[in-house]
């Protein structure tokens, strides 16, 4: 029997427990030790051992820390980082990875690589679709209007994000100097992605159009890097004559 007031740690807790510092990881991106252990209101030896055995399990790995204008490094030794692997962005479920790339080279070798651009469109078409949908809801709601003033397009970009988060993306919007930036740190089509990237070109033009505005791809998972970073300066729109839309 456990001494009183001492919880009792079982491999179903412990599971759990893991289960939580994943799905953070899969939410928020990298994090120090110090992060998770705040967020998830674990002491400091609790949350290490959990690292630890994640990234033994190949789920996790330790990377330096992110350096930027908005977050630059101060003196002294920069705290480890921990990012999910390939291996723990597959946990969340890619069952269907192997059929969804068969069919695409299938497409391709029938159709040609237009048809695959073609159905890349599609596919980023749709998800734009559901996220306008969503995007006109807030602003019957009241949401923002002004769309060519930074605060408005800070805000936008933040229904955005919390779109695709539900469309299980994990994204965030965050400041970025004179505009901002679309974090998504889960891609459910990451590894098709990874030898179709007509899927992330699409996506990326698709977010345009939602926009209003040019952006820029700067990272993605599917190139191996930590999170899918899309920048959208401020005071770039795009004339309304040239965004697309798909056709029926």
């Amino acid at each position: 029997m456990a001494p009183a007031g001492r919880a009792v740690t079982t491999p179903a807790s412990e599971g759990r427990t893991r289960d939580a510092v994943v799905r953070l990881a899969q939410e928020s991106g990298p994090l120090t030790a110090a992060a998770f252990a705040e967020r998830l209101e674990l002491s400091a030896a609790a949350i290490r051992r959990h690292l630890d055995a994640l990234v033994v399990d190949g789920i996790f790995v330790d990377v330096e820390p992110r350096v930027s204008a908005l977050h630059p490094r101060g003196r002294g030794r920069p705290a480890r980082a921990y990012q999910l692997t390939d291996a723990g962005r597959a946990s969340f479920g890619h069952a269907y990875d192997d059929l969804a790339s068969t069919a695409l080279r299938y497409l391709r070798e029938t159709g040609g690589e237009r048809a695959v651009a073609a159905f890349a469109d599609h596919r980023a078409h749709t998800l734009a679709a559901r996220i306008d949908a969503r995007l006109t809801t807030a602003a019957t709601a009241g949401g923002p209007t002004a769309e060519d003033d930074l605060a408005g397009q800070r805000e936008r970009a933040s229904l955005v994000a919390a779109a695709l988060t539900d469309e299980g993306y994990a994204a965030k919007a965050t400041p970025a100097g004179h505009g901002t930036q679309i974090c998504q740190h889960h891609c459910p089509v990451a590894h098709v992605a990874a030898e179709f990237p007509e899927l992330c070109e699409a996506e990326t033009r698709a977010l345009a159009d939602l926009l209003g505005t040019n952006v820029q791809r700067l990272a993605t998972i599917a190139h191996g890097d930590g999170v899918c970073t899309t920048h959208i300066p401020h005071g770039s729109q795009i004339p309304q004559d040239t965004v697309t839309a798909e056709q029926p």
